[in-house]
């Protein structure tokens, strides 16, 4: 039997052999024939501790067992209000497995995850199970050829967001048998998701790419490397080997894979582009997206976490004048002195607030804006009073006793006491305070996980994320206009299982304003414009386009805005204002608007950095200039025009538009936005 499908521009094609097995021929953008294999390889891996291993596979999560004992049972089409959902359901002794692949009209984007069924009498102890696999990767002659290239998006605490594009062979991989125990392999391990890189991904060859995102803020994996001849590629949450994740499934009992997303295009670009189509179609609805504003947040370059109300009040109202619709006000509002390894009360500081916290949030509002605190909800200082009132069972544990990182300990949201903290911490700042904008920060890694209550640490630490997932969903339902910035010291949680519910992201922690830009510029491969918060800090020594360049680093995403803006000069501080209302002005665009990367995405040390929001009609562009020589850049936009330089308009800037070409003389270090129109 065939099973053949088309939507949205992707093809599938699935096999159920005469033995009752599924193998996925082709999942792409394109029809892809069948290149005469006869190896059967699975449409899921499943791996139970005390189960062969079908394969010489090394570290490789191939040939498992008992997914290689499958055989077909159902499948079904389902109509939904997001496209149709795809379900594929096999079974062996004692187990059911459905594949589940969710299709958006007009996306060429889907969204994976695999459902495990215990329908046996005994307990299966899962190891592994992927979220998406396919074998088969690349066409034409060669399907293992080595120039084909890999995404690799590295990302680290001050440097988010830096890809390479290596060749499978510049990776170490060249077809010299018919298979390797080599693998190419991204894999985190704990609670910072993307501390070391994205959990993304991306194949590409000649006229298509093949993107995807893993959607956990545990731990995960991704796999590429061949077999019998073929490259495959395997999605997932975690794994025993890599994770200590094995989890005892009781008769009955169902577990869910965690969900993934693969966008197909006809290059890397294109298929970020489809992938933020689908991030804006999974995300909750919420009047932040709708209608982005502008956040003023006193931490960088600013107060850095010893803010008081004498410190506060002039900024605000330069703030407001400024036209920011919220204010933050960050790190230290809940103590007197340091404060690192104290947290977890949140209660106002007195002698910080003479007048009382609730005074100063009052004198944010009276200035027409709303007003926010900084809150690490899921950990707690050593040194806090409440951490030696509470039981062990309160934290993460491992051999008897709390994991420490930092000097703070992990909250486990899978205890109901913990979640009655926290919700006790968010009504009252939200009922009593007012506070309409919590910067939810998250700044230690706790490791594999918790033995307590679970199968195993990796088990532990999924079912907490998961756990801390559904508390954020019903703090959304009470307060449903309600901002949570996602912040993990900048971005080393910047995924999706958190952006589909948090409306902003904050991208990095970056102080230097220069690096600032390599950052910003590659940003929206990880998120959508709306939900990428960028700092715009412009210094109390710095000059105007030290000023404008801090502006522009923002100006095509989210403005977190901050820097001492009472101590600006009356022209820096002009600056601030227009490229404030420049942005308010583009934001209905660029909220619907597409990335797109003149130059390619930015590497550090590149002299010309650019990055473009297409918006149908009008498209705007930031481009900078990072080094303090004279330089020169043309940059190739064919099916505009006509580019005008928006911002600023008070200094000069050296181009020329001609024939579908922006070119530009630089003599300093200096950033310009752009915008282009069709006619």
């Amino acid at each position: 039997m065939d099973i053949c499908l088309e939507r949205n521009g992707i093809h599938v094609d699935i096999e159920v052999d005469e033995q009752g097995r599924v193998v996925l021929w082709n999942c792409s953008d394109q029809p892809h024939p069948r290149n005469g294999t006869k190896e059967f390889h699975p449409l899921v891996e499943v791996q139970g501790a005390g189960f062969n291993h079908f394969s010489h596979h090394g570290c490789k999560h191939v040939q498992t067992s008992p997914a290689t004992e499958l055989r077909y049972e159902s499948h079904h089409m389902e109509r939904n209000e997001d496209g149709e959902l795809f379900s594929l359901t096999q079974q062996t002794d004692g187990l059911r497995v459905t594949t589940r692949w969710q299709f958006y009209d007009g996306v060429k984007a889907l969204r994976a995850d695999t459902l495990i069924e215990n329908t046996g009498d005994r307990e299966f102890p899962l190891q592994y199970v992927s979220s998406f696999s396919l074998t088969g990767l690349g066409r034409g002659e060669n399907p293992r050829d080595n120039s084909y290239r890999m995404g690799i998006p590295h990302n680290a605490w001050y440097r988010e967001c830096q890809w390479r594009f290596p060749t499978l062979h510049e990776l170490g991989y060249d077809p010299m048998n018919d298979s390797s125990v080599k693998r190419i392999a991204l894999s985190n391990t704990g609670t910072w998701a993307c501390g070391e890189h994205l959990s993304m991904g991306s194949f590409l060859q000649s006229g298509s790419a093949m993107t995807w995102q893993i959607e956990t803020s545990a731990s995960w994996c991704w796999e590429l490397s061949d077999l019998d001849g073929q490259l495959y590629v395997l999605l997932s949450g975690p794994s025993w080997e890599e994770h200590h994740f094995r989890k005892n499934l009781r008769p009955g009992e169902l577990f869910a894979s965690v969900p993934c997303a693969v966008a197909f295009g006809t290059d890397f670009e294109d298929s970020i582009g489809q992938l933020t189509c689908y991030r804006r179609r999974i995300r909750r609805p919420n009047q932040d997206n709708k209608h982005p504003s502008v956040i003023f947040n006193d931490y960088m370059n600013c107060l850095e976490g010893d803010p008081t109300t004498e410190k506060e009040l002039p900024m605000i109202e330069e703030a407001a004048k400024a036209g920011c619709h919220y204010y933050c006000i960050d790190a230290g509002w809940y103590d007197d002195g340091p404060w690192w390894d104290g947290v977890g009360q949140w209660l106002p500081a007195k002698k910080r607030f003479p007048g009382g916290l609730q005074a100063l949030l009052q004198a944010i509002r009276d200035k027409g804006m709303i007003p926010g605190l900084w809150l690490e909800l899921e950990v707690m200082g050593i040194h806090c009073p409440l951490a030696t009132q509470v039981p062990d069972d309160w934290f993460f544990q491992l051999d008897g006793r709390r994991v420490i990182d930092e000097s703070r300990y992990q909250l486990d949201f899978r205890n109901p006491e913990v979640v009655a903290h926290a919700d006790r911490v968010v009504d009252r700042l939200v009922k009593e305070y007012g506070v309409g904008y919590i910067k939810m920060d998250y700044n230690i890694n706790a490791g594999v996980g918790t033995e307590w209550k679970s199968d195993s640490p990796g088990e532990g630490l999924l079912s907490h994320t998961r756990a801390y997932l559904q508390w954020m969903d019903r703090v959304f339902e009470r307060y449903p206009d309600l901002v949570i910035e996602n912040c993990s010291s900048g971005g080393m949680r910047m995924e999706y299982s958190q952006l589909s519910r948090q409306s902003i992201q904050s991208v990095t922690d970056q102080t230097d304003y220069i690096k600032m830009a390599y950052i910003a510029c590659n940003c929206m491969t990880a998120c959508t414009p709306e939900q990428a918060a960028i700092w715009s800090y412009p210094l109390r020594n710095g000059d105007k386009e030290e000023t404008a360049f801090n502006m522009v680093n923002a100006m095509l995403l989210r403005i977190h805005q901050s820097g001492h803006l009472a101590n600006l000069s009356t022209d820096r501080l002009s600056l601030v204002k227009e490229g404030i209302r420049w942005h308010l002005s583009m934001v209905d665009d660029l909220k619907n608007g597409l990335p797109f990367w003149p130059l390619g995405l930015a590497q550090y040390g590149d002299e010309w950095l650019c990055v473009g929001v297409n918006c149908d009609d009008i498209a705007y562009l930031a481009i900078w200039h990072t080094q303090a020589v004279t330089g020169n850049v043309v940059i190739s936009l064919p099916g505009w025009q006509d580019a005008e330089c928006l911002y600023p308009l008070s200094l000069p800037t050296d181009f020329q538009w001609e024939e579908g070409k922006l070119a530009l003389r630089a003599d300093c270090i200096c950033a310009r936005i752009f915008s282009l129109k069709r006619s």
